[in-house]
């Protein structure tokens, strides 16, 4: 039988300068968590990390890397696991939007979507999940997109990646879940974050805290899939029952 998980308290966040990331460590600080902290730039993950102890955080420690590396994974995952003690729950949260214009005309911009949003996650996803198999308990969180619901002219190659994340997530998590190990898949809508600061804003567009909160309620109900904010999860229900024939003529 699977064990009964206690309180989490110890977190691993990969991609911890992105805006979702950040507003989710800094509502778990105040409550003593400790946290091992991953990204590219190490100014921005010095002053998250100096951020977090002084909202109350027990414990930081930071690692930059360029998650695109992904055989320097293990190294990095082995390095969490030794200054935490033990690994409650991993949320990967790096990405990249990508330019549409550019991947659909070239190969090699697409790819680099492609590895960043997907490659690189199922790097971390498969020893991560094989972590938490390891002890029968444990959360793996991974964000994701709406985009990755259905294909549309005007980011099919980022919704590619992340619907290739989606379908990755839900053999993961058939699995491993029944050893009692939570799967998560995050799938939130337009985000008012730097990806997406040159996008013009409109009523659909959240709050990163206003997206962290959703991400600490999936996690704490144990849901495996939560779309943020919950009405993303009529729209693009919507949108997957549009009939292809009709699909294809629109501009989306």
């Amino acid at each position: 039988m699977p064990k009964t998980q206690a309180s989490p308290t110890r977190y691993l966040i990969l991609g911890a300068t992105s805006a979702i990331a950040m507003a989710v460590t800094g509502k778990l600080a105040s409550k003593g968590a400790s946290f091992f902290l991953v990204a590219r730039n190490p100014d921005k993950l010095d002053a998250v990390s100096k951020d977090l102890l002084t909202r109350g955080a027990a414990s930081v420690g930071i690692c930059t890397a360029d998650l695109d590396d992904t055989a320097a994974h293990p190294g990095i995952l082995t390095a969490a696991e030794k200054f935490l003690g033990a690994i409650d729950v991993a949320l990967i949260a790096h990405g990249s939007l990508g330019d549409q214009e550019q991947s659909q005309a070239a190969y090699a911009a697409a790819e680099a979507i492609l590895r960043t949003n997907f490659l690189s996650a199922v790097s971390l996803i498969t020893w991560l999940a094989n972590y938490f198999d390891g002890k029968r308990q444990g959360s793996l969180a991974v964000i994701s997109s709406v985009a990755g619901d259905r294909g549309r002219k005007s980011n099919y190659v980022y919704g590619a990646s992340k619907g290739a994340l989606n379908i990755f997530l839900d053999g993961v998590r058939n699995r491993i879940d029944r050893n009692g190990v939570q799967v998560l898949t995050i799938r939130p809508g337009f985000v008012d974050t730097p990806m997406t600061a040159h996008l013009p804003k409109g009523p659909l567009f959240a709050s990163p805290a206003r997206v962290a909160q959703g991400i600490l309620s999936a996690l704490e109900k144990r849901k495996d899939i939560v779309y943020v904010p919950g009405y993303w999860a009529l729209i693009m229900f919507v949108i997957r029952s549009i009939p292809q024939s009709i699909f294809k003529r629109l501009d989306l």
